[in-house]
């Protein structure tokens, strides 16, 4: 089985930062892309930040020059790094990532997902 488990979410003030982790555990050969995305209370799910196992990164405008994701693939775990925060930026966040995994001798590629953790900015 595959797990990704999130944490560092919480309540935090306007201009303040969070860190948000996801790390991946059980039987893991390789994980491809990792993508955070969030959820806020009557909206679509939206994508906040993509990063590919070679660093690439891609961002929403919205978050552009706040956000930072990055990842450690020794330890199989993303970041985000959430500076400058919004009211706006209040959501469920919510890690996935692309991941192999050898069953048998077939190798199965499949989307995973955290369960989320709620960020809320707020005076």
């Amino acid at each position: 089985q595959v797990q990704l488990v999130e944490s560092g979410g919480g309540l935090v003030q306007p201009g303040g930062s969070l860190r948000l982790s996801c790390a991946a555990s059980g039987s893991i050969f390789n994980i491809k892309a990792m993508a955070w995305y969030r959820r806020a209370p009557g909206k679509q799910r939206e994508l906040v930040a993509a990063i590919t196992s070679g660093g690439s990164t891609d961002y929403a405008d919205s978050v552009k020059g706040r956000f930072t994701i990055s990842r450690d693939n020794a330890k199989n775990t993303m970041y985000l790094q959430m500076n400058s925060l919004k009211p706006e930026d209040t959501a469920v966040y919510y890690c996935s990532a692309d991941i192999e995994k050898l069953v048998g001798l077939r190798m199965v590629r499949d989307d995973y997902w955290g369960q989320g953790t709620q960020v809320t900015v707020s005076s």
